[in-house]
């Protein structure tokens, strides 16, 4: 095995060791500061966010960003292994955050080692971010506004190596039904949750007719519900949330809109600002890929992608079907090949 995936699954060990749920990445973030430090890389940082820039910068490039994100999700209480032991067992690495998506970060940081004094068509920012399972204002969307301009992007996630030119977009609504308490041996009251169900039958069951080609329909599901005070107690209110996942087709605003416009009650979104995205397969991106023999693909789950306006693809080594899972694992060969899919693309990018 190279010494550049040596290097890279030693400090995913590493990182796996140290605690870094969102919001708490500060020991992750200083070791790789640290380990940023000791390469002569004149990293920069803003909270939990570090980020550096190749060598050969020239103000009239575009700028391609790498990022991936350091922080993790809680880990499941079904675990047999230590979630932050890193042990390595039978050609797998295991702990939380191995997959999602700290096997993207090594792999990234080992690509930028290897590329960064390379006189490429573009510059190249190399960003390690924060807050990214919850979306956080102190992530990516913070560091965006402190690092160069960006022209486009390659995220870090775990997708088989295969191109992600298309993810979609998420909302939560809060919805309300409304009623009329009255005493629930009588028929005096109006009963919201006979409102909500009335109104949760029409979200559920709309035909958002745009459909993608990669992403499928935009998808609206109710997973929480909760109503009344006691028994005896017609409920005059009823409380609900509604996942929406858009395609690149529809914007979070026209989904609101069309959803209230169906409905007696009412729907309000918790943040709109995470929206579908998608790369054009003209893209000098896609097209590299492509010349690679890369699959592209679209991706029902969220990254940091949709926080950012300019195009991006999502890329990297692992599964995404082992995020969030008990005993989370990365396979050593997918980190090697992960760090050769990354160096073989930007090598491959043509700006004309």
């Amino acid at each position: 095995m190279k010494s550049i995936t040596k290097d890279a699954i030693s400090l995913l060990q590493h990182m796996i060791r140290i605690p870094s749920l969102s919001k708490q990445e500060s020991e992750v973030a200083d070791k790789m500061e640290g380990l940023f430090h000791s390469k002569n890389w004149n990293p920069q940082r803003i909270q939990n966010n570090i980020w550096v820039t190749s060598k050969h910068w020239k103000d009239d490039k575009p700028t391609c960003l790498l990022n991936s994100h350091i922080d993790t999700v809680k880990p499941a209480d079904s675990y047999t292994y230590d979630p932050y032991g890193g042990v390595i067992e039978a050609g797998k690495l295991i702990g939380l955050g191995s997959n999602d998506a700290g096997a993207s970060v090594v792999s990234l940081i080992a690509a930028f080692n290897e590329l960064r004094e390379k006189d490429l068509p573009f510059n190249i920012v190399l960003l390690i971010s924060a807050e990214e399972e919850i979306s956080g204002q102190n992530g990516v969307e913070l560091a965006l506004k402190q690092i160069p301009d960006i022209d486009f992007g390659i995220i870090g996630e775990p997708t088989n190596k295969s191109l992600c030119i298309a993810e979609k977009g998420l909302m939560v609504l809060d919805g309300k039904a409304f009623g009329k308490s009255g005493h629930a041996a009588r028929s005096n009251g109006i009963n919201a949750i006979d409102k909500a169900i009335a109104d949760i039958q029409l979200i559920q069951t709309f035909n958002f007719d745009r459909t993608s080609a990669l992403l499928g329909k935009t998808k609206a599901t109710v997973t929480q519900i909760d109503a009344g005070t006691q028994h005896n107690v017609i409920p005059d209110q009823c409380h609900y949330v509604v996942d929406v996942r858009t395609n690149e087709l529809y914007k979070n605003q026209e989904v609101v809109d069309i959803l209230n416009g169906l409905i007696e009650g009412e729907l309000i979104p918790r943040s709109i600002r995470l929206n579908s995205s998608k790369m054009d397969l003209n893209h000098p991106v896609a097209i590299a890929a492509q010349s690679l023999g890369m699959s592209t693909i679209g991706s029902p789950t969220l990254s940091d992608q949709a926080l950012m306006q300019f195009p991006t693809v999502k890329m990297g080594p692992g599964d995404s079907k082992r995020s969030h899972t008990a005993d989370e694992f990365i396979y050593l060969e997918e980190i090697n090949d992960g760090i050769q899919a990354y160096i073989d693309l930007l090598n491959n990018i043509r700006i004309d």
